[in-house]
């Protein structure tokens, strides 16, 4: 599946983070927050990443774009937290439910992977919810180990 990545412009960024605040606080709902603990901790998430609103070499948001069907997702890759240099980390991706099961999330993460590369980096790292058994099926098909596990048990 060819992909490309295109770098969001200043203009396309307000959206974008509306959209990946929204994703990512649905996803903690998901997984057990309460909405305004998951609203708190979007926010928040977004605000450290990024302070002056844009993205950074550190922190890069991308549109995947396919020459047929334009704007098929998004990536947001940058350094991870751990003060390593050569650690990358995938903070998000998403392809639009349209387009899932065709191909461009394998395509995005090894677009990813060369992007990271190209910045240094000798590590690639990310986070998948437990409720989203593809993504994480993906991930393993890719070579992903799991360095954690969190389990949680409603009573």
């Amino acid at each position: 599946m060819e992909i490309t990545l295109v770098p969001i412009s200043a203009q396309q960024f307000p959206s974008w983070r509306k959209q990946c605040y929204a994703e990512y606080a649905a996803d903690l709902i998901a997984a057990g927050e309460a909405p305004p603990v998951a609203d708190q901790h979007a926010a928040d998430s977004l605000e450290r990443a990024f302070p002056i609103g844009a993205p950074t070499a550190d922190n890069a948001v991308f549109n995947l774009v396919h020459d047929t069907h334009d704007r098929v997702g998004y990536l947001w890759i940058g350094r991870d937290t751990s003060g390593d240099p050569t650690a990358w980390w995938v903070w998000d991706i998403l392809v639009e439910p349209e387009y899932r099961g065709k191909g461009y999330g394998r395509a995005a993460i090894r677009l990813a992977e060369g992007h990271a590369r190209g910045e240094g980096a000798r590590s690639l790292g990310l986070s998948v919810f437990g409720h989203n058994g593809a993504a994480r099926a993906l991930y393993e098909s890719l070579g992903f180990e799991t360095t954690t596990v969190k389990m949680r048990k409603q009573l």
